[in-house]
Protein backbone atom coordinates (compact mmCIF):
# COMPACT_ATOMS: atom_id res chain seq x y z
CA UNK A 1 0.00 0.00 0.00
CA UNK A 2 2.89 2.36 0.76
CA UNK A 3 4.20 1.74 -2.75
CA UNK A 4 0.83 2.60 -4.26
CA UNK A 5 0.65 5.82 -2.23
CA UNK A 6 4.15 6.69 -3.34
CA UNK A 7 3.21 6.18 -6.99
CA UNK A 8 0.12 8.34 -6.59
CA UNK A 9 1.95 11.19 -4.84
CA UNK A 10 4.92 11.23 -7.18
CA UNK A 11 2.76 11.07 -10.28
CA UNK A 12 1.70 14.60 -9.28
CA UNK A 13 4.81 15.82 -7.46
CA UNK A 14 8.32 16.06 -8.92
CA UNK A 15 10.81 14.98 -6.24
CA UNK A 16 13.73 16.74 -7.94
CA UNK A 17 11.93 20.07 -7.43
CA UNK A 18 11.78 19.63 -3.65
CA UNK A 19 14.24 21.38 -1.38
CA UNK A 20 14.35 21.84 2.37
CA UNK A 21 16.16 25.08 3.08
CA UNK A 22 19.62 24.71 1.64
CA UNK A 23 19.37 20.92 1.39
CA UNK A 24 18.53 19.68 -2.11
CA UNK A 25 18.22 15.88 -1.78
CA UNK A 26 18.38 13.53 -4.71
CA UNK A 27 15.14 12.08 -6.08
CA UNK A 28 15.95 8.59 -4.75
CA UNK A 29 16.34 10.03 -1.25
CA UNK A 30 12.91 11.65 -1.47
CA UNK A 31 11.39 8.42 -2.81
CA UNK A 32 12.91 6.41 0.04
CA UNK A 33 11.86 8.85 2.76
CA UNK A 34 8.34 9.07 1.38
CA UNK A 35 8.03 5.29 1.24
CA UNK A 36 9.04 4.90 4.89
CA UNK A 37 6.74 7.73 5.99
CA UNK A 38 3.80 6.13 4.17
CA UNK A 39 4.74 2.71 5.57
CA UNK A 40 4.85 4.11 9.13
CA UNK A 41 1.48 5.83 8.72
CA UNK A 42 -0.12 2.63 7.44
CA UNK A 43 1.47 0.62 10.27
CA UNK A 44 0.09 3.08 12.85
CA UNK A 45 -3.36 2.93 11.27
CA UNK A 46 -3.30 -0.89 11.39
CA UNK A 47 -2.18 -0.86 15.02
CA UNK A 48 -4.94 1.61 15.93
CA UNK A 49 -7.49 -0.59 14.16
CA UNK A 50 -6.36 -3.65 16.09
CA UNK A 51 -6.43 -1.74 19.38
CA UNK A 52 -9.94 -0.40 18.74
CA UNK A 53 -11.23 -3.81 17.66
CA UNK A 54 -9.80 -5.44 20.78
CA UNK A 55 -11.32 -2.82 23.06
CA UNK A 56 -14.69 -3.15 21.31
CA UNK A 57 -14.66 -6.90 21.98
CA UNK A 58 -14.30 -6.17 25.67
CA UNK A 59 -10.85 -7.46 26.46
CA UNK A 60 -10.94 -10.58 24.33
CA UNK A 61 -7.32 -10.02 23.40
CA UNK A 62 -6.26 -9.93 27.05
CA UNK A 63 -6.84 -13.66 27.43
CA UNK A 64 -10.45 -13.44 28.59
CA UNK A 65 -13.00 -15.69 26.98
CA UNK A 66 -15.77 -13.91 25.11
CA UNK A 67 -19.25 -14.31 26.69
CA UNK A 68 -20.51 -16.56 23.88
CA UNK A 69 -17.63 -19.02 24.38
CA UNK A 70 -18.21 -19.07 28.15
CA UNK A 71 -21.91 -19.88 27.65
CA UNK A 72 -21.10 -22.60 25.11
CA UNK A 73 -18.52 -24.15 27.43
CA UNK A 74 -20.98 -24.04 30.35
CA UNK A 75 -23.69 -25.74 28.24
CA UNK A 76 -21.36 -28.53 27.18
CA UNK A 77 -20.07 -29.18 30.68
CA UNK A 78 -23.62 -29.50 32.11
CA UNK A 79 -24.67 -31.79 29.25
CA UNK A 80 -21.82 -34.18 30.04
CA UNK A 81 -22.87 -34.47 33.72
CA UNK A 82 -26.44 -35.47 32.88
Amino acid sequence: MAGVLEMLVFSVLDPSALSFGTWHPEATTIYSLAFFVFWALIAMAAAASQWMAASARGGESSGEEPPRARRRRARHSTAQHV
